[in-house]
This record gives C-alpha cells, structure tokens and sequence, in this order.
C-alpha cells in the first residue's frame, strides 16, 4: 500500500516537473535507506545521473517561465514527462511487492530486482495526465496576464512537484490528500482558464454602441386598453 501511495505522488510530480522526482528519488537513495532500488532502478543514484539530472533541471526552471518559449518547452515535455513519471512510479515501489496494483507477474518482478512494466504504464498515464493539463492551461494564463503569469504559474508548478515527491517518499499516506488535492487544483485551473478565455473572445459591442433600454409600451399597452378609445 505505501508502495503504492509512493510511486503515485511521484508520477503525479513528474508530470508538473520531470526531474525533480528523479533527483529526489535518487538523491534519497543514495545518502539514506528510505528509498532502497532494485537493480534495474540503481542508476538512478550514480553520480553522473544525479549531475545531469541536476542541469536538466536548471534549463528545465529556467526555460519553463519565458512566456512561449515555456509552451516549446511543454511540447518537448510530452515525451519526457510521461517517461519520467513510469521511472519513478516503478523506482518507488521497486523494493516492495505490487501485487496489488499489477498483478503477481510484476510483483515477482519487483521483488527479484526486474522491471514491473505494469508500474512503468501506470506511471506514464499518471504523468501524462497532469503534464496536458499543465500544457494546456499554460498558453491560457499567458494570454490573459500578457506573460507576466508564466513565471508564477512555473513556480508554484515546481513547488507543488518538490513538496508531492519529498511526501511521496517521507509521508506516502500524505498522498491521499495530497494527490487529490493536486488533482482538483488542476481542473480548477483548466476551467478558469476556460472561462477567461471564453470570456476574451466573446464579441463585444462597437465604440458607437450605447446599450438602451428596451422598447416602451404604447400608449395604449401602458393604460391596459384594447381599443383606439
């Protein structure tokens, strides 16, 4: 169960931010025992992963908060994210049996240091959902705040991947609160910047366009008679 809880508020993370929960997980398990990998995972915590996880994610932070440059950046994302969040969905969990989530085969597989291909799938999907949603809100909020709210939004998107991968791996019942939460802060986004939208291209009345009131009864219809009299 907590495996379970793990790698999804890993994958989760991966889909706002692709490396911080590879760093995360591989930082954890190689200077404490919280995080043990099985082989397949192992080298997630060499030091040249970690190096070059670290400078992906400084041109990631950085590129990810220049108005179109960061939808550039969301498309290239499409491929790594998802990847992102099948690596650290099966890394997470690779010290503990899934039979609960994928069966006996890839239970066996976690347990004897193999790939649970069921973990990576699930992962993926995981990661894939939150990284569309972040990819279409964000042209949205760019558009309506002229920019200036590309900056805010990465940041607060990098945050949330910080704070759900250390709970993830510290505190994984955290995640049942904490994964809904991201969740419903997700569709709350993409229905406001729905609504913004909708709301910018409504037609608008022309400069010569005085709003009236509307027609006024007749004489007749004021008094409330039918004839000429």
């Amino acid at each position: 169960m907590l495996a379970s809880l793990t790698g999804l508020g890993l994958a989760s993370a991966a889909g706002l931010n692709a490396y911080v929960p590879l760093l995360v997980v591989g930082l954890v398990a190689r200077y404490t025992d919280l995080v043990p990998l099985g082989p397949a995972w192992a080298w997630l915590e060499h030091p040249a992963t970690l190096i070059s996880l670290g400078v992906l994610l400084v041109v990631e932070f950085a590129a990810d908060k220049v108005p179109a440059l960061d939808s550039a950046n969301d498309l290239l994302q499409t491929l790594v994210r998802p990847t992102s969040g099948g690596i650290t969905f099966a890394a997470g969990t690779s010290a503990v049996g899934l039979t609960e989530i994928t069966g006996e085969a890839s239970g066996a597989a976690a347990s004897t240091g193999g790939i649970a291909w069921g973990s990576v799938i699930a992962g993926t999907v995981i990661a894939l959902l939150f990284h569309l949603a972040k990819a279409l809100a964000r042209p949205v909020i760019n558009t309506l705040t002229l920019g200036a709210g590309a900056p805010v939004a990465s940041f607060a998107e990098d945050v949330a991947s910080f704070l759900a991968s250390v709970i993830a791996v510290l505190l994984p019942l955290l995640v049942l609160i904490v994964f809904p939460l991201m969740v419903a802060a997700v569709v709350w986004a993409v229905r406001r910047s729905r609504r913004r939208r909708a709301r910018s291209t409504a037609p608008r009345p022309g400069p010569g366009t005085v709003p009236g009131p509307g027609p006024r009864p007749g004489p007749h219809q004021a008094r409330g008679r039918r004839g000429p009299w």
